[in-house]
């Protein structure tokens, strides 16, 4: 049975696949929690920095979703970033 992993991707505000850079986006998240926790650290990093933008009022869907959800759903509340996921065998 194949496991989850999830990619955090910086992209355009449209979420093209074409801007979506896996060699710049290149760390992979398990669907674990503790892995779970390091992308949602991700996430944050890049919002203070300033890459993705996250309305205030949605930081705590953004959270729960990657934390307890499907942390691709996250990206609907994530301007400028992207979550995508993918089977690991």
């Amino acid at each position: 049975m194949a496991s989850k992993i999830f990619v955090f991707f910086n992209c355009d505000e449209n979420k093209n696949e074409s801007s979506m850079n896996i060699f710049y986006n290149n760390v992979t998240y398990k669907d674990t929690t503790i892995s779970r926790k390091r992308l949602l650290n991700k996430i944050n990093a890049e919002h203070k920095a300033g890459r993705v933008q996250i309305a205030e009022e949605n930081f705590s869907k953004v959270e729960e979703i990657i934390m307890k959800g499907n942390p691709v759903d996250a990206g609907n509340f994530i301007k400028y970033g992207a979550i995508k996921s993918f089977d690991c065998v």
